[in-house]
């Protein structure tokens, strides 16, 4: 599958857009912009690292396997998505002791703890959106050059 400026760049700015839109409609803060780059820049970090280290490359490394579709680029966003939960998780669980310091609990528990949060289906959802809109600016510029190349009838 071939590699999409455009893709890359828009795909992963969606999803951390809307959910800083949607938590910013529940927030009651004196200064919305500034809460909203609060969650969006963290947020953005989160989806372009995994964009560019996780998807492309496991992308590229299934399309060598099989052929793409807009099913297998979608269920590979949505379980790596999934997988971001952990390595998230871990950092978190590394800073929950007393004063951010060597967490009191083992992972596991914490781990338990944090999944059963609903906020954490936005994981895989997101890496889910994220994959298909990639798939779509992917084939929807692939074909607009395919069809200005076309010969007129």
């Amino acid at each position: 599958m071939r590699f999409s400026w455009i893709g890359l760049i828009l795909a992963s700015l969606l999803a951390p857009l809307v959910f800083c839109a949607v938590m910013l409609g529940f927030s009651s803060s004196a200064n919305p912009f500034f809460s909203f780059l609060i969650l969006f820049v963290p947020g953005c970090v989160v989806s372009y690292a995994t964009t560019v280290l996780l998807f492309l490359p496991a992308l590229f490394l299934v399309s060598r396997w099989r052929p793409m579709t807009g099913l297998t680029v979608c269920l590979l966003g949505l379980v790596l998505g999934a997988l971001v939960f952990v390595p998230l998780t871990l950092m978190d669980w590394k800073s929950s002791g007393p004063d951010s310091g060597p967490p009191t609990e083992s992972f596991l528990v914490f781990f338990e703890r944090w999944v059963a949060d609903p906020l954490t289906a936005l994981f895989p959802v997101a890496g889910l959106v994220t994959a298909g809109l990639y798939w779509w600016l992917r084939t929807w510029r692939w074909n607009s050059r395919l069809s200005s190349r076309a010969p007129p009838r």
